[in-house]
């Protein structure tokens, strides 16, 4: 594993970033002279289209911008390119919004893009991703050591605290990559020792997860359990491969390879119904929309927030350079999967 990424600190308590005091929402709004002016445009850039999950944000951040009615500028795309992202963000900050919301990728290269923005008076929501440099509003995401951590608790008990699990990984590079591998191998090493992790870095690329999954396989036919860290990227190369060498056996069958992804996505769902895989973490692209958006417009209203608790089911946490809404993220096996709250079974993913 790569080098650390600097940890969010978990806050318990009444500890202060902003000035105000904590309502029912953790919020307060700063009265001004303009508090009766037009609301001010938000800008957003979509970071990426090539997985289930990055779309169905998408299409739930156009609907909330319509159901909301909000004065929003039109949507740039960067495609999980960080040059592209800069240059976009750029562009919305000509067009002076008072707020932008975000997902760099590239989590150690986006300080100066934010220090400018924050020059310009521009606030910033990062959805899902945590800028380790550089002054955000808001961070909008879920704990994603919570989803390594709940991904081994439910293999190691599958595999009864012993054999082999292969890891889809994703960019360790990234935050999310790194915590969620983070978790994971703590976990394991705590609670299941007897089990031995075979990492495999993928970079979000389900072709490389494929080959490097199947050379796995070969060398190691006693796999027992899979974990991958995406079920948008990995889950059909995955079940393409494990059906390839006939080794793609439903739950409760002798020879079945317990998988546990994360995501949330209706695939998923699909394939724990037949028995494909196991479980999924569920990575609220509803909420992750709804938020940004409210936190994004939060901000034009120039409303402050402190840690702790919110009325949203959520917890507020202190960053060393902001604030992070850690939004819940329930893991689903068969006994919920056709929970009719969760995002991937409504109508609108």
């Amino acid at each position: 594993m790569k080098r650390p990424i600097a940890p969010a600190a978990a806050v318990s308590g009444t500890i202060l970033l902003l000035s105000g005091t904590l309502t029912s929402c953790s919020a307060t709004s700063t009265p001004t002279s303009e508090s009766n002016a037009p609301t001010a445009a938000i800008g957003i850039d979509i970071p990426r289209a090539d997985s289930d999950f990055w779309k169905a944000y998408d299409r739930y951040i156009r609907a909330d911008i319509t159901t909301q009615h909000l004065n929003v500028l039109p949507l740039t795309q960067s495609d999980a390119d960080t040059a592209k992202f800069t240059a976009n963000v750029k562009a919305l900050a000509k067009q002076r919004p008072k707020s932008i919301v975000m997902a760099p990728q590239d989590t150690r290269a986006a300080n100066e893009l934010l220090d400018d923005l924050l020059a310009k008076h521009i606030s910033t929501v990062s959805v899902d991703t945590v800028p380790e440099l550089g002054s955000t509003y808001m961070v909008v995401r879920t704990d994603n050591r919570s989803y390594g951590t709940k991904a081994c608790e439910f293999l190691g008990k599958q595999l009864h605290g012993k054999g082999k699990v292969a890891e889809l990984q994703g960019a360790l590079e990234s935050i999310n990559g790194y915590e969620r591998s983070q978790g994971f191998a703590h976990c394991m090493h705590t609670e299941f020792p007897g089990i031995q992790i075979i990492e495999l870095a993928t970079e979000w690329k389900g072709d490389v997860a494929y080959t490097k999954l199947g050379s796995t396989l070969a060398a190691n036919p006693d796999v027992g359990g899979i974990y991958m860290q995406a079920g948008g990227v990995f889950l059909q190369p995955t079940l393409k491969l494990l059906q390839e060498k006939g080794l793609l056996k439903p739950a409760g069958q002798s020879g079945h390879i317990s998988i546990v992804s994360n995501d949330g996505i209706s695939q998923e769902y699909d394939a724990i119904r037949k028995g494909e895989i196991d479980a999924t973490v569920s990575q609220p692209a509803d909420l992750y929309a709804k938020y940004a958006l409210y936190y994004a417009q939060a901000a034009v209203e120039g409303k402050t927030f402190q840690a702790g608790p919110t009325d949203h089911n959520s917890t507020i946490v202190l960053l060393p350079n902001g604030l992070e809404d850690q939004l819940p993220a329930p893991l689903v096996t068969k006994d919920n999967v056709d929970d009719p709250t969760l995002w991937a079974n409504q109508t609108a993913n």
